[in-house]
């Protein structure tokens, strides 16, 4: 799959983004209001809420199959391109954590560097 050293980094990277992402997803549907927090907005104590707190832990997993899924059929340059489209995850993150009054600090540090990580993989993974 990855013929440079810049595509084996790529790779890897997508790697440890994918692993990430699942984990972050499998929080959000055991200790939803842990995960909320950490999300950079804590979850409210209506009932309801925990739907779209479980709705994002099925997202994030999902997302991260797809990536392992693509590092898996051994296509550098499909899985660059779904990392650049799911960056739009990350800074749409970030913006509704700040919209909602949310931590800056998650919403640059956690959100806004995951997007930034995303965009140097996918760079990566365009030069192999």
């Amino acid at each position: 799959m990855a013929g440079t050293v810049a595509g084996t980094v790529g790779l890897y990277l997508s790697g440890v983004i994918a692993i990430a992402i699942i984990f972050i997803g499998c929080r959000f549907l055991l200790a939803p209001s842990t995960a909320a927090a950490a999300y950079g907005v804590p979850a409210g104590a209506e009932p309801n809420s925990r739907a779209y707190l479980f709705a994002k832990g099925i997202r994030d997993i999902a997302s991260g199959l797809f990536a392992a899924i693509l590092i898996a059929s051994g296509s550098a340059h499909i899985l660059g391109w779904f990392m650049l489209a799911a960056t739009l995850i990350p800074i749409a993150d970030a913006l509704i954590v700040l919209r909602q009054g949310g931590s800056r600090t998650i919403a640059y540090g956690v959100h806004g560097s995951t997007a930034v990580a995303m965009l140097i993989i996918s760079g990566l993974l365009s030069i192999d």
